[in-house]
């Protein structure tokens, strides 16, 4: 049984780069992965030796960003396939592309994000935070679901934040079309992440798949993924680096103590800033009925249906 609401440290108080496990052999996608978390994400799994697909929709960025690893690291291996996750149909490219290159998933990332952006639609016509936050790695996830439970040990990590915590799931209007707010569509994407993440690894444990599905959250971090002017004036007063905000997704996703349902973050006051250990979402983002039901909405919105 999950076992959720603990604030547990790891076995190291103070979990670094030095305690993450060797990954040779293993094979990862990092979606946005170009900068930011997730470019911190690719560059520490190829140094720990996986082979690791840059999943991002700038190819230009992503070519410049694997070159400054690659100028620090020579001989890891960091491959890059396109990927829009507000676009459905570049979704199943990319799992083609992947599965004809590929014939293992050890390490899911599903990192990338949009925040608090005006009102805008994806390709398919979805509010854009929860097309591409959710639904996007939702599609994503049940795509490539099939060969992340042949491969043994694998693990699939979804990015929330504390966000969350404001969220509400506005299955009467998703869209936000009638009242429409940065907040408050930011806010409906992350619950949505925990909830998918909890509701997977429950289907997981449910048909005995030697699987995990964690969440994690960066806490605050100094990247450029937010236009606010207050929050850029105290990032450099508040924020970690994004080296050590990669840290709670790095744990969930190669930690020998990492569980499957658990959501990680800094372990410092409020969350904010620290190092990696298991803390709490919100009550409703363990509501199993509102988990349910938004996974039903989601197959059907992406007419992906995964075969768990």
């Amino acid at each position: 049984m999950i076992k959720y609401g603990e604030n547990k440290l790891s076995k190291k108080k103070n979990w670094k780069f030095k305690d993450i496990p060797s990954q040779t052999g293993k094979v990862a996608i990092v979606t946005g992965a170009n900068r930011g978390i997730g470019f911190e994400v690719v560059k520490t799994l190829a140094r720990k030796g996986a082979q690791v697909i840059m999943a991002c929709r700038n190819l230009d960025n992503s070519e410049k960003a694997k070159e400054k690893i690659l100028s620090e690291y020579p001989n890891v291996k960091i491959d890059i396939i396109h990927l829009d996750l507000a676009n459905l149909s570049s979704i199943r490219e990319f799992v083609t592309k992947f599965q004809e290159k590929y014939s293992r998933l050890d390490i899911l990332c599903n990192n990338a994000g949009i925040f608090q952006a005006p009102q805008q639609k994806t390709v398919d016509g979805f509010e854009l935070h929860f097309g591409t936050n959710h639904l996007g790695h939702f599609a994503l996830t049940g795509l490539l679901i099939e060969m992340i439970i042949e491969t043994i040990n694998s693990r699939i990590i979804t990015m929330s934040s504390w966000g969350h915590k404001f969220g509400e799931i506005h299955f009467d209007d998703l869209d936000l079309d009638k009242n429409y707010s940065k907040g408050k569509a930011y806010a409906q994407s992350k619950l949505a992440n925990l909830l998918f993440a909890y509701e997977l690894q429950r289907k997981l444990e449910f048909k005995r798949r030697i699987v995990l599905s964690n969440a994690s959250h960066p806490g605050w971090t100094r990247t450029k993924l937010s236009k606010s002017i207050i929050i850029r004036i105290f990032n450099p007063f508040m924020g970690m680096k994004p080296e050590k905000g990669a840290l709670s997704m790095i744990y969930a996703a190669t930690a020998s103590e990492a569980e499957g349902g658990a959501y990680y973050g800094p372990n410092g006051r409020l969350g904010i800033k620290g190092y990696p250990i298991k803390v709490k979402s919100s009550e409703k983002s363990h509501n199993l009925e509102l988990a349910k039901r938004l996974w039903e909405v989601s197959e059907d919105l992406t007419g992906i249906k995964f075969p768990i």
